[in-house]
This record gives structure tokens, C-alpha cells and sequence, in this order.
């Protein structure tokens, strides 16, 4: 049993493919299922069980997954600690990011970091989901996740940041656009501007909805908020969109108007992580400038 043997298995459970990990690791499907044969050898009970579409952790699976993470997040976190007591205050904090991110949540925060530690790289991985950015920190070196949360997530860590209100955005000449605010209610079966189908924030949106009992239709689907924003000061539809640290709320954007849906259960934004007891002390420092910054510039109500 190696150290390499465990970290694939870990790996295989979370991607629930042999395959996947495979192209992940850019070797052969065979070379993979070598490595759980070679731990199955070892414990002398079967770890994986073959499904249609994958495979998933047996019982005995499980069991050796969640002290395999555990282990391999404590020995990460001793090696990235070595390397820091050898290069002094060096080294870098890796971040996977919605493609906006960085802009709306994390800009005055990283040129405060960088300034109280000159010789710590930051390096940003741009990911097209909360999904994808779970999957991210978990296969690979990947410190932090900047994330809207959403349903627990084996193996990751959730910590809410902040929380954002919901605003419908329109065109200043929509007859909606003088309002203080809008009731969900009011907007029920008008065609809005769709937000990123398989998004957490969609998700979110929709069970907010739900719980009201309003339902919208869609026309259009965008793959990032800002474009849900750019499209309704277009005029090509409305769209209902979390007010973004920055944007006055209520308030004028150029042609765009943001009316306020205090009925809408906020959206929560921020931090995933694999362990934050095994976090490297420059990205915790990252993660609570960031977290702070945040904090100071909550959308203005």
C-alpha cells in the first residue's frame, strides 16, 4: 500500500469513475484500477462496487476513504508547512474561482494581501460552477474554493462569507423600474433572463421560488451573472440576480435599474475548503482578507 494507492482511491470515490481519474491523471484507465486492486489485496475486502454509470464506495469503501482524506489533507498541510519553514514567508495560495469572482468579491482583498505578503504567489483557477470547484479542490493541490453554498458536499468544508439579497434588474423605462421594491409575488410567470441552468445560484433561486409558490418562465440562459446584467440594460429581458458587492441597491447603473426582492431568500457566498485545520497559514491569511473585505462592502441597501 502507498501513499499513491490511497490518494487515487480517494480520488476514484469522489469522481466516481475510474476513467475520470484516469484523465485527470493522464495515464491509463488499467493503470488506476491498479491501484484499488493493489489496497484491495492489502485489506482483503472489496472497496468499490461497479454501478451503470461508475462505481461508488463499498461500506468497507468508505471507511478507508474518509481516514485516507483525512490522512492525506494532514500530511499536505506537514509538507506545505516544511516547505514554508525552508523558503520563510514564500510559497503560494491556490484559489478556484467563478470566472467573476475574482472582480466582484476579491479585488481590493488581493491588492491588500499582496501587500502584507510580497513573496506569496496567488494562483486562480477559473472553474464554471460551485460544482466544479468542489471537484477541483478535491482532486488536486487546490487550497481554497470560493463558492455559493449550497447542499453538504462530502469530503468539503463550507464556511458563508456573506449573504446576498435578490434584485430584479431592468431597463430604466420598464414600468417596473421606479419601484422601492418588488414583490416575488409580481413577477410570477414573467419570462426572465435564466441564470446558469446547472448553477447553485439557479438552484437556489428556484427553491426560494418555490417556497412562495411563484414560478417564473425563461427566454434566455446566460452562463454568469454579469451577462444576466448586461442583457437587461440591453432591454432584452429582465433578470433576477444576487446584488453584487458594489451596485447600489436600489439604484441606477447606467440604463440598468436594480429594484430590491425582499421576499426572496438571500443567496450565501464563500469559502470551501478540505479542511480548514489543514489550511497553510498564507492561505488562511487569504481566506480571512478576503472574508473581511467582504464584509466591508456588503451590497448598500
Amino acid at each position: 500500500m502507498t501513499l499513491d494507492d490511497l490518494r487515487v482511491f480517494v480520488a476514484v470515490c469522489r469522481a466516481g469513475s475510474l476513467s475520470a481519474v484516469a484523465r485527470e491523471l493522464d495515464c491509463t484507465q488499467s493503470a488506476v484500477s491498479q491501484h484499488v486492486k493493489r489496497l484491495e489485496r492489502e485489506t482483503g475486502v472489496s472497496l468499490l462496487e461497479r454501478q451503470p454509470r461508475g462505481v461508488v464506495p463499498t461500506q468497507a469503501g468508505r471507511v478507508l476513504e474518509a481516514a485516507a482524506a483525512e490522512g492525506i489533507a494532514g500530511l499536505d498541510l506537514a509538507l506545505r508547512r516544511l516547505r514554508e519553514l525552508v523558503e520563510g514567508e514564500s510559497g503560494s495560495v491556490r484559489v478556484a474561482t467563478g470566472a467573476t469572482t475574482v472582480r466582484h468579491f476579491m479585488s481590493d482583498a488581493v491588492v491588500a494581501f499582496r501587500q502584507q505578503h510580497p513573496d506569496i504567489s496567488l494562483e486562480f483557477r477559473t472553474e464554471s460552477s460551485s460544482r466544479a470547484c468542489f471537484d477541483a479542490l478535491a482532486d488536486s493541490s487546490l487550497d481554497l474554493a470560493w463558492i455559493t453554498l449550497g447542499a453538504p458536499v462530502r469530503g468539503i468544508e463550507q464556511r458563508p462569507v456573506m449573504e446576498l439579497p435578490w434584485v430584479l434588474a431592468v431597463r430604466a423605462e420598464d414600468p417596473l423600474a421606479g419601484r422601492a421594491h418588488v414583490d416575488a409575488a409580481d413577477l410570477s410567470d414573467l419570462r426572465l433572463i435564466r441564470l446558469p441552468p446547472n448553477s447553485t445560484s439557479a438552484a437556489h433561486l428556484d427553491a426560494a421560488c418555490a417556497e412562495l409558490g411563484v414560478r417564473f418562465a425563461f427566454d434566455t440562459s446566460v452562463a454568469d451573472w454579469d451577462t444576466a446584467l448586461l442583457l437587461a440594460e440591453l432591454g432584452l429581458g429582465r433578470a433576477v440576480v444576487p446584488a453584487l458587492p458594489g451596485l447600489d441597491v436600489p439604484g441606477t447603473q447606467g440604463d440598468l435599474r436594480l429594484v430590491p426582492l425582499p421576499s426572496l431568500r438571500p443567496l450565501s457566498v464563500g469559502w470551501a475548503v478540505r479542511r480548514w485545520d489543514a489550511l497553510s497559514p498564507s492561505a488562511r491569511a487569504f481566506a480571512d482578507t478576503v472574508s473581511e473585505s467582504c464584509r466591508t462592502t456588503v451590497p448598500h441597501d
